[in-house]
């Protein structure tokens, strides 16, 4: 049998037990979920960049010591597994954006 959750404020009257979350509040953290899981996705996005330093310029030409082919510094498996963690991020602010608060 599913269970129904109440988002409560730590805001407020001691007296009361819960209250629940003002809209400006759950706004508030609707924000801070979604600007921690950009930054997330940012940061994957950053190392995925730094792969490409040595053999891309100003990521607008491909210098002529990469023709041979590409292999990441740091392996395939760890490549494909960040590309992986970004599209998950992007999915989860993807959803996250659709659902609203």
């Amino acid at each position: 049998m599913p269970r129904e959750f109440t988002v409560i404020s730590g805001k407020g009257d001691e007296r009361q037990d819960y209250s629940i979350a003002t809209l400006d509040e759950r706004v508030f953290h609707f924000r801070n979920i979604v600007g921690s899981v950009c930054a997330d996705a940012q940061d994957v996005w950053a190392e995925l960049w730094r792969e490409f330093q040595g053999t891309v310029t100003d990521g607008h030409m491909v210098l002529p010591g990469a023709e041979a082919g590409f292999t990441p510094k740091c392996g395939w498996p760890e490549f494909l597994e960040k590309i992986w963690l970004m599209k998950h991020h992007i999915d989860y602010v993807q959803k996250l954006s659709e659902k609203g608060m």
